[in-house]
């Protein structure tokens, strides 16, 4: 039967935040105001790393570059961030835990709150097909057409990435309850509510709150990067 694997991506397979990374690109590059954009970026990413980040607030920040722009130049932007920036980032030990689950006949998806304009090209240098992240919305159905600036269906952040599996699996006639077993690879505590559903979580890189949780409840702790 089906077994399922699923990666975070930040700070999990990779040992940097890509949404991070992607606004610090984009206000090196000018494309942004350099300053306010690079504050307001370093604000989100330790309410993230905090636990207290509002989702809503931090998407309406990183996705207005998104509709301000051609999807052309956006391609040709994020082209030159995958070589300058996130080729460099990806880890052996990241692959191979990736491949080792392939290799066994794993569903294998990525999972992870980061918008899919950014992570869709970084999960297929893993070699990953699936990807369920934050999706932002268009003007049109038509694979080109601009993005708008909001997200379309729920963010998939905490809570929001168990409804958005769910989805997922339902559409594969498949559901948590009945795989064999589900692994899910975070370094977040705020993956906590998706970690307590699979059958086998392992904290990943993990911060010192969910290294402390998954200590308290004897989950393994992988560290891929040490």
């Amino acid at each position: 039967m089906t077994q399922l694997a699923l990666f975070d991506l930040d700070h999990t397979l990779l040992p940097c935040d890509s949404d991070y990374e992607w606004g610090q690109f984009l206000a090196r590059i000018g494309v942004v105001d350099s300053e306010y954009y690079a504050k307001q970026n370093e604000r989100f990413y330790q309410d993230y790393k905090d636990g207290k980040l509002d989702i809503h607030e931090f998407l309406r920040f990183a996705l207005k570059p998104l509709s301000e722009h051609s999807r052309e130049q956006l391609k040709e932007w994020h082209d030159a961030f995958m070589k300058e920036v996130i080729t460099g980032q990806l880890r052996q030990q990241a692959i191979d835990l990736v491949k080792r689950h392939q290799d066994a006949g794993d569903l294998c998806c990525v999972i992870t709150a980061t918008n899919s304009f950014v992570t869709r090209p970084i999960v297929e240098s893993f070699g990953i097909e699936h990807l369920i992240a934050t999706e932002p919305a268009k003007s049109s159905d038509h694979p080109m057409a601009p993005f708008t600036g909001n997200v379309q269906g729920i963010p998939n952040f905490r809570e929001g990435k168990i409804q958005n599996l769910h989805d997922w699996l339902s559409r594969r006639n498949l559901s948590l309850d009945t795989l064999p077993r589900s692994y899910f690879y975070s370094d977040s505590m705020n993956d906590l509510p998706l970690l307590e559903k699979v059958s086998h979580p392992v904290a990943t890189n993990p911060d010192d709150r969910l290294r402390n949780e998954a200590q308290k409840r004897n989950w393994p702790i992988l560290e891929l990067f040490a």
